[in-house]
């Protein structure tokens, strides 16, 4: 059960809170890294991939809505498909996702030192572990705090690629640029797809804190959806600009897709500009991460299959402390792994394909065997849809997970051997009891 009570988490995040926390997690890395390769696959018909990319998270994300609304708890992640699947299969879920967050932390701390160093030199690691100090201590005195953050990085984040849309749509855009639209066709924009399916990853972040998300009924849902659009008009229009500005072969060539394109009409000015998005962009989404990963370990604390310890609120901010610290450690930990960028993103795609796999599967259950769940959600499609839209959400998660592999094994290589150890952590903790 989730600590609800006086004691317990406190009930502070509102809509706006929920967004932030959606949009915010998502809109990090991948837009400033992933529209160049798909625009090598796909030309200007990205566009099109992005939308394409998109479909299988609005499935899982009517998955996410409808369960947040139906049985809104913190550490969802690990609790529903405890509760709906099996207690096992919550565990290894959760247990795959310590990997995922681990590397979660260390792309998005690694990526936003880059982009600072555009401002001034930065050292690499000592930045990194100071970055990940400062998202400790915001999320150390309340998720009112955390969540209060988050939407000051989000405002300032989307001034800034405001800036970059209208002034760079109102001057230098040509739509020349922009053709032929599918140089390689619908198959282009198909294979372009599986690139672009990060830049919604962690749109359901405030699921992970249900219990502290005030009317959660309504406002899960409402803010999923209010997320996940956002997050697509977003794309599109920077998208859109990138290639206006750039064209599909310059776009493919560049190393650094969103600035290149701004210094088309913005100069000098761009590099401040630019590296300023990245790291505020980059930063609410770490920021977003501490919060919701804490929650799944403090549930499963809670429950009992990781050390109580990590269960404990903090008697004065009640947040669960001891699971932050453990953030921040695992976070610490993760900055000996390898500095690649293809294997740390792999490393994160897995086990959160995953997860979404298992809360798809956890939806069409509550859809099928609990009446009185489904009669209770805010969000509530006709159970029979409801069961084949999780369904179809969680054949993409799968199918998803498989077309990584020929990209570089090492990921699911280390995933596979820290799996083998949670079978025997999850034994061993089975025959104590």
């Amino acid at each position: 059960m989730t600590n609800t009570g006086e004691k317990g988490l406190a009930a502070r995040i509102d809509l706006w809170g929920v967004v932030a926390l959606g949009l915010g997690t998502a809109v990090g890395v991948s837009i400033f890294s992933a529209i160049a390769p798909a625009a090598a696959i796909a030309g200007p018909g990205m566009l099109l991939s992005v939308l394409v990319a998109a479909l299988p998270m609005y499935l899982i994300a009517v998955s996410y809505a409808y369960l947040g609304s139906a049985v809104p708890v913190s550490g969802a992640s690990f609790a529903w498909p405890a509760r709906f699947l099996h207690p096992a299969v919550g565990f290894f879920i959760a247990w795959a996702r310590i990997v995922a967050n681990m590397g979660a932390i260390v792309v998005l701390a690694l990526v936003l030192v880059r982009y600072g160093s555009m401002l001034m030199p930065l050292p690499t690691k000592p930045t990194m572990f100071a970055v990940m100090v400062f998202v400790l201590a915001a999320n150390w005195f309340g998720i009112d705090v955390a969540a209060r953050v988050q939407k000051i990085l989000l405002s300032a984040m989307l001034v800034l690629f405001a800036v970059f849309v209208i002034w760079g749509g109102a001057t230098e855009v040509s739509l020349d640029r922009l053709q032929p639209l599918m140089p390689d066709g619908w198959n282009g924009v198909v294979a372009a797809a599986p690139l672009l399916m990060g830049l919604f990853f962690g749109i359901e972040a405030a699921t992970e804190a249900g219990a502290e998300v005030s009317n959660s009924r309504r406002n899960i849902p409402l803010g999923i959806a209010l997320s996940i659009g956002s997050a697509t008009l977003l794309y599109l229009a920077v998208g859109f600009v990138a290639l206006g500005l750039l064209g599909g072969p310059a776009l493919a060539a560049s190393e650094a897709p969103i600035l290149d394109a701004a210094r088309v009409f913005m100069g000098p000015l761009a590099v401040p500009v630019i590296a300023l998005a990245a790291v505020l962009s980059i930063g609410k989404s770490l920021n977003a991460i501490f919060a919701m990963f804490s929650r799944s370990l403090f549930a499963m604390g809670e429950a009992g299959v990781l050390p109580a310890a990590l269960g404990r609120i903090h008697p004065r901010w009640r947040t669960p402390h001891v699971a932050l610290l453990a953030v921040f450690a695992i976070g610490c930990v993760g900055l000996f792994l390898p500095m690649e960028l293809t294997f740390l993103f792999l490393a994160v795609n897995i086990p959160n394909l995953l997860k979404y796999a298992s809360i798809c599967l956890s939806a069409a259950r509550v859809a099928s065997h609990y009446p009185e769940l489904h009669a209770q959600a805010g969000f509530r499609p006709p159970a029979g849809r409801m069961r084949v839209m999780a369904i179809a959400g969680a054949l993409c998660a799968l199918a998803l997970i498989a077309v990584g592999f020929e990209a570089d094994w090492r990921p699911y290589a280390l995933l596979g051997g820290w799996l083998a150890v949670g079978v025997v952590y999850y034994l061993a903790k089975q025959r104590g009891r």
